[in-house]
Order: C-alpha cells, then sequence, then structure tokens
C-alpha cells in the first residue's frame, strides 16, 4: 500500500509537468556535450595510433560511467538530499554546512567563495563553447562557411545579452519543448547508427575504459580533459532543484535525459567504428545530409537555451553573494511578477558578456576553446564534494557507512579529473583560472574592507538607547511626520541621525529604525518583522529575510500595521548615511586593496534602488571616513 502510494506521487501529473520544465532549464549545458566531448576525447587516442575499436569502446565507456558517477551518484542520489528548505546551489550548501558545525567563516565559506567564484568562470565559458560548437556545424555542410562562424556566434551571444533585462518568462515556454525534442533528437540519431556496430554495448563494461588507459598510459589525462566535457552541466541540477523539486529533477534525468545521452554516444562510438574518418566530427557526420541544416538550427538553439541557464545562475548565485556580504550591493531587477527566481542584475549581465565576447575572440573555435573548458567547473564540482561529505558527515542523513566512501570515490574521480583540466592551463586554461582568482580577490577584499568599515563605525558610534533616553530628559524641538532611520547594527545610533541633530537640531514626531537581517534560510517563511518601542516612542523595526530574498522597505513598513505602528511608507521621510571612503595609510588593508575596495564601494547600488525606497522621500546625508 505505501509503496503504491508513493509511486502515484512520484508520478503524478504535477511532478511529470515540472519534469518536463525542468528539461528546458536544468539539462541544457549537459545536453549540448555530445556536440564536442567524444570528438575531444577520441582526438588524442586517434593521433597516438593504435587499435581504433578498442579506443572508441574505451572512451565510450568512460563516457557513460563518467555520466553514471558524477552525475547520477553524486548530484542525483546523494547531494540532491543536502538541500536548505528545497534550495541548492553551492552557496545553499555552505550556509547548510555552517548551520550543522554551528560555526561561520572559516574554511567552509572560503571554500564557498572558491566554488562561487569559478562558477562565474563558468558562466563566461559555457556559452561560448556551446554556441561556437553549435555554429561550427555550418562548416560540415559547407567548409566555406568557416569565415562566418564567428561573427554568427558573436551576434547571436550578443542578442542572449541585450535581452536579459526583459527576462526568461516570454520565451520560457519554449525551452521545454525544444530542449526535449532536442534529447528525442540525441536518442534517435544514435540509435539508428549502433547498428553499424552492435559491439558497441561492450562499452558498458568499465574494464574497457580502464584497459585503455592501462595501455596508453601518457594519454590517461589527456583522454580524461575530453571525457569531462560530457559531464559539465551537472551542477545545474543542484543548483535549480529550488526552481523545480528533487523528484521532478530526478525523473528528467533518468527517463529523458541520461538515456538520450547514452544513446547518442553508443551511436557515436559505433559510428567511428564502421567509419573510422568521422573521428573529425562524429556528431554532425553522422547526421544525414537532408539533416544536416534543421540539426544545426536546432543545435544552436539548444545551446542559447543552456547559455540562458548557466547566465540566470549567475543572477542567483550573485543574489545570495550579496546577501551573505560576499558582494557589494547591485540593483536586483526582477523579470516575473509570478516567479520570484527570475531576476536580472545589469553589472554581472555585462560582465559576463564582456569574458564570453573576449573568449571567442581569443580562441576562435570550439577545438582550441575546449583547452580552457573544465578547470572553472571542476574545481566548483570539487569543492561540492568535500562540502558534500562534511554534511553527510555531520548530518547522518544517509549512514555514514554508505555515504562517505560513495563521496570520497567520487572526490577520487574528480581530482583525477582534475589533474587532467590542468594540463589544459598552458592551452588556454589560464583563462577561467585568472577569472576565478579574480573574483576571489575581489570577494575577499570586500569583506574585509566591509568588515574594517563595520568595526570602525562601532568604534566611533554611539548606543542608540542610552542616546534616545538622554534626548527624552532633553527634548530636541520636534516637527510633524515620519522619520525612518535604516540601521546597519540596531545597537548603535545610525550616523543619519547623528547628523540630522547635529545639523537640524530637530526630530520627527514619530521616529523608526528599521533594521534588516539576512538569516540562514533561502526564503524566510515566518513571521517577518518584529516591532518595539523605546524611549521618546521610538519604534525598532526588525525585518528578517532569507538569503535568496531581495528586502522592500515599504513592504516592511506596511506590513507594521498589525504590530501597531500605523505608517504611511509614501508619505515617511527616509534618513539614509551616504559614506564617501578614502584610502588612509595607517589602514590595516594594503593601499592596493583599499583602492580596489573604494572602486567596489562605489560601484555599490544605492539603498534607494536597493531596498525600493521611494526616491522622492529619502533624505541622504553624507559622511567621509577610511577603512
Amino acid at each position: 500500500m505505501t509503496s503504491a502510494s508513493s509511486s502515484k506521487s512520484v508520478f503524478s501529473k504535477p511532478s511529470l509537468k515540472l519534469a518536463f520544465a525542468s528539461i528546458g532549464v536544468v539539462f541544457g549545458d549537459i545536453g549540448t556535450s555530445p556536440l564536442y566531448a567524444m570528438r575531444e576525447a577520441l582526438h588524442h587516442v586517434t593521433a597516438a595510433g593504435g587499435d581504433l575499436r578498442e579506443s572508441v569502446l574505451g572512451v565510450v565507456s568512460l563516457l557513460l560511467w563518467a555520466l553514471l558517477i558524477v552525475v547520477t551518484l553524486k548530484y542525483v542520489i546523494m547531494l540532491m538530499r543536502a538541500d536548505n528548505r528545497g534550495e541548492g546551489g553551492i552557496l545553499s550548501l555552505v550556509v547548510l554546512v555552517e548551520t550543522l558545525l554551528k560555526k561561520k567563516g572559516g574554511i567552509i565559506l572560503g571554500l564557498g567563495i572558491i566554488g562561487a567564484a569559478f562558477f562565474f568562470g563558468d558562466a563566461m565559458i559555457t556559452p561560448a563553447m556551446s554556441v561556437l560548437s553549435a555554429v561550427e556545424g555550418l562548416q560540415v555542410i559547407n567548409p566555406g562557411f568557416q569565415p562566418f562562424v564567428v561573427p554568427l556566434t558573436l551576434g547571436v551571444l550578443f542578442t542572449l545579452f541585450l535581452f536579459q533585462y526583459k527576462g526568461t518568462g516570454g520565451v520560457a515556454a519554449i525551452f521545454a519543448p525544444v530542449t526535449f525534442a532536442w534529447f528525442i533528437i540525441l536518442a534517435l540519431v544514435g540509435i539508428r547508427h549502433i547498428a553499424d556496430d552492435f559491439e558497441i554495448f561492450y562499452a558498458f563494461n568499465p574494464m574497457h575504459g580502464v584497459m585503455m588507459l592501462i595501455e596508453h598510459p601518457g594519454l590517461a589525462l589527456l583522454v580524461f580533459g575530453g571525457v569531462f566535457l560530457s559531464v559539465t552541466g551537472g551542477e545545474a541540477l543542484y543548483a535549480d532543484m529550488g526552481h523545480f523539486g528533487k523528484t521532478p529533477i530526478r525523473l528528467a534525468w533518468l527517463f529523458v535525459v541520461l538515456p538520450g545521452l547514452f544513446c547518442n554516444y553508443l551511436g557515436q562510438g559505433a559510428f567511428v567504428i564502421a567509419h573510422p574518418e568521422a573521428v573529425e566530427n562524429p556528431f554532425f557526420l553522422m547526421i544525414p545530409a537532408w539533416g544536416l541544416i534543421p540539426i544545426v538550427i536546432m543545435a544552436t538553439m539548444v545551446t542559447v537555451i543552456a547559455s540562458q541557464a548557466v547566465i540566470t545562475g549567475a543572477f542567483s548565485i550573485a543574489q545570495q553573494a550579496i546577501a551573505l556580504g560576499l558582494f557589494p550591493r547591485m540593483i536586483i531587477t526582477h523579470t516575473s511578477e509570478t516567479e520570484s527566481g527570475q531576476i536580472y542584475i545589469g553589472q554581472i549581465n555585462w560582465m559576463i558578456m564582456c569574458g564570453v565576447i573576449l573568449l571567442v575572440l581569443v580562441f576562435k573555435s570550439s577545438d582550441n576553446l575546449a583547452s580552457a573548458y573544465g578547470v572553472a567547473v571542476n574545481t566548483s564540482m570539487l569543492v561540492d564534494t568535500a562540502l558534500g561529505m562534511v554534511f553527510f558527515w555531520q548530518s547522518r542523513s544517509l549512514p555514514r557507512f554508505i555515504a562517505i566512501p560513495a563521496l570520497i570515490f567520487v572526490f577520487i574521480v574528480e581530482a583525477t579529473f582534475y589533474a587532467a583540466n590542468l594540463l589544459k592551463i598552458p592551452h588556454g586554461g589560464y583563462m577561467p583560472a585568472l577569472i576565478g582568482a579574480t573574483i576571489i580577490l575581489l570577494m575577499m577584499t570586500w569583506m574585509k574592507g566591509a568588515k574594517l568599515l563595520t568595526n570602525k563605525l562601532k568604534k566611533e558610534s554611539i548606543e542608540l538607547i542610552p542616546l534616545l533616553e538622554s534626548l527624552e530628559r532633553r527634548q530636541p524641538a520636534r516637527v510633524a511626520g515620519a522619520a525612518v532611520f535604516m540601521q546597519t547594527d540596531r545597537k548603535y545610533a545610525p550616523s543619519a541621525l547623528m547628523h540630522n541633530l547635529k545639523h537640524n537640531r530637530v526630530l520627527h514626531d514619530k521616529l523608526v529604525f528599521l533594521s534588516i537581517k539576512t538569516t540562514e534560510q533561502p526564503r524566510w517563511e515566518e513571521d517577518r518583522v518584529e516591532v518595539t518601542q523605546g524611549p521618546m516612542g521610538a519604534w525598532m523595526v526588525d525585518a528578517k529575510f532569507g538569503y535568496m530574498e531581495q528586502p522592500d522597505v515599504p513592504a516592511i513598513l506596511r506590513s507594521c500595521a498589525e504590530k501597531g505602528l500605523e505608517i504611511d511608507p509614501n508619505q515617511a521621510s527616509y534618513f539614509l548615511g551616504r559614506r564617501v571612503i578614502k584610502t588612509s595609510n595607517t589602514s590595516a588593508m594594503p593601499f592596493w586593496q583599499q583602492r580596489i575596495f573604494i572602486m567596489l564601494a562605489n560601484q555599490s547600488a544605492r539603498a534607494i534602488e536597493f531596498f525600493r525606497i521611494p526616491p522622492d522621500r529619502v533624505v541622504e546625508l553624507g559622511m567621509q571616513m577610511s577603512v
């Protein structure tokens, strides 16, 4: 009875609908891997000579088992159990592990910073690699198209980034049908060519892969570098878990995506054994001539969808990083009235676009880009696995004797991939590594500078309650209306209050001190607002938001009505402090790092936009300080 009802819930209509929708968002990246993974993995083996049939069986075996170990075992079976109230992704995992350990910062946060930084590197290289590899299909149709590949790729990518501000709502409806059709095509094309040599099924025996590596030890890491391209995109299964849920993503993977990939890789292998000359570009060469143009168009559409998913993921990671204090505030635009996860961050969009266009112009072909691809995403994967081991050791949501050995095995496999990807660094792999290192530097600088600034403000600040008590005994002039003061620390008087008293020597009749706290939950689902009254009748408002939410000050104030605080957000005056930061010879930060911090602070979104405060009701009071 229990088994039947459980089965029914797994295959329920809502689960199946979400599974179908997830195909268009989650699996675009990994779905484009057949365009280049087999080609790159075979390239090194065939160049070394030897038995082609055994080489193909070995490479296909490695491809199949990489999908089973890295994606199915690690993400689908294990890491999707490590969710923070349904949310996944590397920063959610960091928060989850910190909560379990009851300790913030340190090595866990450091790992999260590394993983998040390299995710941005992946967000730049994935669109460049995917779209280039699809457009290169034109060369198979006619070699004369070769000079147009890079300009067409740049045109597609530029258009993609140009329209990001509109959101994905208008076109998301076609994502799932197009990507679903793509996986059906992958399966059908593969099945059609499996008949070229049915012995390709021997590739399911992992010993073929092992023996090939033993026979070609000098090529082992080079082959692994190509094989790794088949699992890029696996991170998306975990990162997008909050949008669709575990069950729909697992259903889509096990019943559509994995079978489609298996069939295509088996078909490519059988086709190359039967037609050795096809090793140059097995995916496009096994397409019949009449189907090449439709397949190139379809592949381009799917690579754009895959790129869209990675870019959207970068916006989501950036939003979490801002909430956790790893990035300065940025203006976050919600592009959908119904889907809270659909957001747009202009600064991140243009940063990624510049990186993508630079990569296309520098590398010019997917062959060359394959040399750079892998370092960034592999770094994020290793961080996921390391954090996963800590999670399963502490949470015991799976028996330790099962979870820990399984993840150690996965870590060894991914570390082998990493060794292979490190070989790519002299040939272009330095690009994503450089991007990741730069973002790590920016995050560390922002955190350090913000901490120094906070400590300095605390030393120079006066506690709010004692200040109000002293003002109550000797009150300044009062004027009609409500004044809202934003607090970074609810214990201390905001600088805007002190400057208002110093220069204007008046206070409003109704004083509201608003403190906003980011919680360790992705979305705060309990009572959001706590209201108390202090000296002089001042109102203390504490609001809580999840790290995947954007604070909204007018909405907070409206919700205070049921707690006794009646205030019209559109009639109140908002007093904000605006800091001008200068360098200092006595700072704990070196001069060059101070300059970077000041640059980041100047790029930071003003509180008006970030907290959605009515701009015509704001009074800004400036102050100059150093870190």
